[in-house]
């Protein structure tokens, strides 16, 4: 007798959901799953122009995603979000899916490019994020946003790049901007404060052993920060959540700063981004932490 017909056809479905849910969360830890969630996430709940030049390099790219409709009046909330891959890869085609469940949930995204190791370190894709921030808070109006509710979002080494731009004013400096021109910041499973470097690509990324302190975002924890929201999977295998996420949290906290910190057991470090997609959101709510985080009506969340 086949299985599903002993089980009630909720608990059928349900069963049915998981292991679609556990194919697609195995399928992104290997290359193919930029592409399986492509096929999963929405065409029609967003629309906006890709392959905007923000800067002179033909890294210096993104992609805007606007709400189709919107159910909240008044100019949307809007979120830079720079994505992971060591510092070294990453395309931004394959973060449709983040654009996607935040363009669904009333919120304008832009998903950037930026230039990668080895063509430059740090202070190279950091200032190439600064500037995708510049085109965001000068174009914010015209797509319908707000310039007054922009924050910068990263998963992995993106959240160390959006760390970088909300804690540390040198990178923002150059453009007459300041971190106080972000309504707050959001980081995915961020490297926050990871010296000694063992990684011979991060290495390159960050000239080592010539790294200086001040390249890590706990350097500036001392100081008051943009409201900030931190996510993290407790059992991360790729960075240490306790010294990283708990440790920055806690910084930031002390020196004054409102930080919201979720720590979800049932995510990995690769799944915790891949939740905002609407076909993982079972896994842990992430989604609807940011999208709370980001309309300013945090929720408490277990």
């Amino acid at each position: 007798m086949p299985i599903s017909s002993k089980l009630s056809t909720p608990m059928s479905r349900r069963l049915g959901l998981i292991s679609i849910g556990s194919a697609i969360a195995a399928l992104l830890s290997g290359c193919s799953g930029a592409q399986v969630l492509d096929h999963l996430v929405a065409h029609d709940t967003y629309h906006g122009p890709t392959g905007v030049p923000y800067g002179p390099d033909p890294r210096h790219l993104l992609d805007v995603y606007q709400p189709q409709a919107s159910t909240v009046p008044g100019p949307a909330p809007v979120v830079l979000f720079f994505y992971g891959g060591n510092w070294t890869s990453g395309e931004r085609a394959e973060y449709r899916f983040v654009g996607e469940a935040l363009a669904a949930n009333g919120i304008i995204a832009v998903v950037a490019d930026y230039r990668l190791s080895p063509q430059v370190q740090y202070d190279g894709f950091l200032g190439d994020c600064a500037l995708a921030l510049q085109w965001t808070l000068a174009h914010a109006t015209s797509l319908g946003g707000d310039p007054a509710r922009v924050m910068v979002m990263g998963h992995s080494a993106g959240a160390y790049n959006a760390a970088m731009l909300a804690l540390d004013p040198r990178w923002l400096a150059p453009l007459g901007l300041a971190p106080d021109r972000l309504a707050g910041w959001i980081g995915l499973a961020g490297p926050y404060d990871f010296l000694p470097l063992v990684d011979p690509q991060v290495q390159v990324a960050f000239n080592w052993p010539h790294t200086p302190a001040d390249s890590q975002p706990i350097f500036y924890a001392e100081a008051k920060a943009p409201r900030t929201l931190l996510l993290a999977a407790r059992n991360d295998k790729i960075v240490d959540t306790q010294r990283n996420t708990v440790g920055l949290a806690n910084r930031l906290r002390a020196a004054g700063t409102n930080v919201d910190m979720r720590i979800f057991d049932r995510l990995s470090h690769v799944t915790t981004v891949a939740a905002l997609a609407r076909p993982l959101d079972w896994l842990a709510p992430v989604l609807p932490t940011v999208v709370d985080f980001v309309r300013g009506d945090p929720k408490t969340v277990p």
